[in-house]
């Protein structure tokens, strides 16, 4: 790699104006060490930093760009509407033409609210839900994230069945105590929870978790919450910020065929820009202000420049009726490629996929909750995503985050990256 001394600037400079330098922590680096890459622009399937480094991307900006940076479509399409104004600040016909693009396709959905970001949907969909299951406790899983808002910046409890402490200074223990904390792929946790709590009104869950790395659900454990959900009365919210219109053009559905009560959507359908979205049954939705008495606002909610970027990218999927298929198959061409290559190696790695999406663990067991993704090997994915950069590769700078396949990919770039990665697991050794 070249030199990255204008990176290595302007993180000193932004460390004196922007707390750690950064405006979300992961970016900052502190899981592998080194200089974050300063970012200038993009195309397709490539980041290029400040130093003019080019580097292959599998973050695609943590999943948002499923056809790949500044796609051509999706680029005119907001320089049009930039035209017509940023923001009114009133209803727009792109507005319901996306609600109804999301009702159409997603399965449980028959009514949508527009927000702005991931944190913002599933906070809200937590407060319907418990407005309207009328109870205050809610169930999330260890490991899953659903943004930073006060009721889901908790971690497990001392206890099995404890309700949750908080994971961030400014929590009170006081609103972290509704929260009760559940072991993922795990149904006798929630009911140990259930029983501690009796007064769980929701359940929320990443149907395919994406922030500690890539961990699908088991069938028959998301199945079982939709059944503890339909006879305790409690709310089940699926979270699709990460995986909705991603791992497929329905989300989780074609792998699970659970249907929330009440979901929540974002990255895809905003095409890049900051758009997320929840929705579920109507007789739930209709309890939201101005009809009802959950009280939702947001002066940029419905941006008409999100929604046109969300728009323009759905209608390339759509027309596309393979582009999952391909995306798929470029993924498992990565996923098994990189396991031959660290079984050459004596390196243990565990894969995963869905869709379009791609985890992978430096450990011996096969991951499927928070305790075993934690025991992959951190300091040799640092050793491993450093020697990647070098070679002009771009992954997470974290071992429990998510990679992402654009439809700018293809086998002669996930050949290239397999090349790059043999290169740097035999250094590392």
């Amino acid at each position: 790699m070249e030199s990255i001394r204008n990176s290595i600037n302007d993180f000193n400079e932004a460390k004196q104006s922007i707390p750690g330098g950064v405006n979300s922590p992961v970016r900052a680096y502190g899981s592998v060490g080194g200089t974050p890459r300063f970012i200038k622009e993009a195309k397709g399937a490539y980041v290029i930093d400040e130093d003019n480094n080019s580097y292959i991307d599998f973050v695609q900006s943590y999943g948002p760009l499923i056809l790949g940076h500044s796609h051509d479509v999706v680029v005119d399409a907001v320089q049009q509407a930039v035209t017509r104004g940023l923001s009114y600040g009133a209803p727009t016909e792109l507005e319901t033409t996306l609600a109804k693009e999301i009702i159409s396709t997603c399965e449980g959905v028959e009514k949508v609210r527009l927000v702005s970001s991931g944190t913002e949907a599933t906070m809200s969909a937590i407060r319907l839900a418990r407005a309207f299951s009328g109870k205050d406790d809610i169930i999330k899983f260890e490991g899953c994230y659903h943004g930073h808002s006060d009721s889901l910046l908790v971690k497990a409890g001392s206890g099995l069945a404890t309700f949750g402490e908080t994971s961030s200074k400014g929590v009170i223990q006081d609103i972290a105590k509704h929260t009760f904390v559940a072991k993922y792929n795990n149904l006798d946790s929630v009911y140990e929870c259930i029983k501690s709590s009796k007064n769980i009104g929701a359940i929320i869950i990443e149907p395919i978790a994406g922030n500690m790395g890539l961990v699908p659900a088991k069938k028959d454990f998301l199945q079982g919450l939709r059944d503890i959900c339909d006879k305790e009365n409690i709310v089940l919210i699926i979270d699709e910020v990460m995986s909705g219109f991603r791992a497929s053009l329905k989300g989780s559905y074609p792998f699970y065929e659970v249907v929330g009560d009440l979901s929540t959507y974002g990255k895809v359908i905003g095409g890049g820009m900051p758009l997320a979205a929840f929705g579920g049954r109507a007789e739930i939705m209709d309890m939201l202000s101005p009809i009802g008495g959950v009280y939702q606002a947001g002066t940029l909610s419905g941006n008409p420049i999100a929604v046109t970027a969300g728009l323009a990218t759905l209608a390339v999927i759509k027309q596309d009726s393979k582009i999952y298929q391909r995306l798929e198959s470029l993924a498992n061409r990565f996923a098994n490629g990189f396991r031959d290559i660290a079984n050459k190696h004596n390196i243990a790695l565990q894969t995963n996929v869905r869709g379009s999406m791609v985890g992978f663990f430096f450990t011996e067991e096969p991951v499927y909750d928070w305790e075993l993704a934690a025991k992959s090997n951190t300091k040799f994915y640092s050793k491993f995503h450093a020697g990647m950069l070098d070679r002009g590769v771009n992954f997470a700078p974290s071992q429990f985050e998510t990679s992402f396949i654009c439809s700018a990919f293809n086998e002669a770039i996930i050949d290239e990256v397999l090349e790059k990665i043999n290169d740097t697991l035999a250094q590392i050794k």
